[in-house]
Order: structure tokens, then sequence, then C-alpha cells
């Protein structure tokens, strides 16, 4: 018989001393377990893509001349002069406290891009008390914090990557940095149509909004798949790992 492994679980008190048999089977296996996302951080990361398209749709419906959501960005739902434009000015507040919510609940990821994501989240903020208003070519606290924001978003997928075997899959480098490409990609095309007048800025605008939004929802979606796939079955059970209570006297 062997003589007792010596692992610490949670709860357990004792430690038993380790025979050479045990030491050298434990020096071969390595048990990495993955820090998990609460389950509001899946409601969150749910609700703010969600809210986002539902807000332009409705904001967008409420306008009493013909909007083209194809040419027209989705900040003019929110300028001043806009018909109804507290839904769209409600819409970005909310979905940038829902961020910050999804950011608090990624803790498998790196503090820098969760740090990255409410910054963004932020500037979305600032955004909506600084609104385009009529007459103004160039509102520039409004392009400022908006330009803010959008780079964050772009940059927040690779500073929240993590290297090592047990990552999570969407926090793996190569797939945060591929995510965080095509986002630049298409932060690019947002900005060319806005300078060129190429009439499509609204299009490109709610395709780079809609990939940005769900990226949130892939990565807790992944991490807590990762996080369920590294349990040990019984680990919470007493009955389910014999040999580990303190040895009788």
């Amino acid at each position: 018989m062997f003589p007792p492994l010596p692992v610490l679980f949670p709860g357990h008190r004792g430690v038993h001393q380790a025979g050479p048999a045990w030491r050298a089977a434990a020096a071969a296996v390595t048990v990495v377990l993955v820090r998990g996302v609460p389950w509001w951080g899946v409601v969150s990361a749910t609700a703010a893509p969600v809210l986002m398209v539902t807000g332009w749709t409705v904001a967008a419906a409420l306008q009493p001349h013909s909007f083209d959501p194809v040419a027209e960005p989705v900040s003019a739902l929110a300028a001043v002069g806009a018909h109804d434009r507290w839904v769209m000015t409600l819409t970005f507040l909310v979905v940038g406290a829902l961020d910050c919510v999804t950011a608090l609940a990624l803790r498998p990821a790196r503090a820098a891009g969760r740090l990255t994501l409410i910054a963004a989240a932020a500037a979305g903020v600032l955004v909506c008390l600084n609104p385009e208003r009529p007459g103004v070519m160039m509102p520039v606290p409004h392009m400022i914090w908006a330009a803010a924001g959008c780079l964050a978003l772009v940059a927040w997928p690779a500073l929240a990557s993590r290297r090592g075997p047990s990552a999570p899959w969407a926090l793996r480098p190569a797939i945060s940095v591929a995510v965080a490409a095509v986002l630049l990609v298409l932060l690019v095309w947002f900005a060319t149509e806005l300078v060129a007048y190429g009439g499509q800025a609204g299009l490109a605008e709610r395709i780079f909004g809609i990939v940005q939004g769900l990226w949130p929802l892939a990565v807790v979606v992944s991490c807590r798949r990762t996080a369920a796939a590294s349990r040990i079955p019984g680990l919470g059970q007493p009955a389910a790992r014999p040999g580990l209570e303190p040895a009788a006297e």
C-alpha cells in the first residue's frame, strides 16, 4: 500500500507525509484550476449587444423623417435635435454600465484588458455627454471621446490575453490578437467612410459595434467552459476523497 498522498484540498486541514513512491508520482502531475466567470457576468455580456442593437433600431424607427442606417452613424440618433434622442443616449449609458460589469466579471483575463474595457465604457459615457450639435462640423469633444473609446475597444482583447495551456481559447494570444486586428480593420473602414463621405458610415459603425459587442460574450463563454472542464469531480464531497483524511494516531 502507498502512504497517503500529500495534497491540501480546500477545506482540508490535514497534510500527510509522502512516501518516495507518491513523491515521484506527484512530481509528474499538475492540476490547474481556472477561475470562472460568475453568472452575472453572463447576464451583462449577453444583454449588452442585444440592448445596443435594439436601441439603435428603436431610435431609428422613432425618427419622423426617413433615416438611412447604412449612411447615417449611430451617434446621429443621440445628437441634439434628433427625435427622442433620449432612447439612444440611454442605450449608450446602459451598455457602458453593462460593459463595466462584464469587465469586473472577467476574472480569468489580464487586468490590463479588463481596465481597458472599462475605459472604453467610460469614454462611451463621455460621448453621450458631448453629443453632436446642429451646425457644428467638427464636434471636437465628441470626436475625441469617440476615438478614444473605439481604440480601447480594439485594444482590450489583446491586452486581456493569457499564455499557457490552461488559458481559455478566447484569451489565447493568437486569437486575441486576431480579433483585435479584425476590429482595427473595421474601425479604419468606419473612419474612412466618415472622412471620405463614402455613404456607408452607418453600416461600418454597426458592423464594428456588433463584433465588438459580441466578443466579450465569447470570452465569457470560453472562460466558463474552461473553468467547468478544469473542475475535479467530487472535490467538494469528502466521501469521494478516500485516503485524504488525517491518519489515526
